[in-house]
């Protein structure tokens, strides 16, 4: 059992900056891949970023140039660091970890843009 907590989200004015943090419980997070989803109301979970254990990055083409994620294996936490961000970022934010067949999920951040 893998347990994920995100932090970080909350509201922030078009153009600013957030940072989301997600802690997971368990050792061996290293040789992990770890992702951040996003949701917004009425639509589908997508993908925004993942981060292998070796340290690569990909990035959902809406979010490029913009977000950059990032891993700290010594604090077993996740980073999405959110910079130039738009209303159509908001959504809640998620942390997955999959192990075998099955995947972990945290609980949500919110993360809302707006004036």
């Amino acid at each position: 059992q893998v347990q994920l907590v995100e932090s970080g989200g909350g509201l922030v004015q078009p153009g600013g900056s957030l940072r989301l943090s997600c802690a997971a419980s368990r050792s061996g997070f290293h040789i992990y891949n770890m992702a951040w989803y996003r949701q917004a109301p009425g639509k589908q979970r997508e993908l925004v970023a993942v981060i292998t254990s070796g340290g690569n990055t990909n990035y959902a083409d809406s979010v490029k140039g913009r977000f950059t994620i990032s891993r700290d294996n010594a604090k077993n936490t996740v980073y999405l660091q959110m910079n130039s961000l738009k209303p159509e970022d908001t959504a809640v934010y998620y942390c997955n970890t999959n192990r075998g067949v099955n995947a972990y999920w945290g609980q949500g951040t919110q993360v809302t843009v707006s004036s």
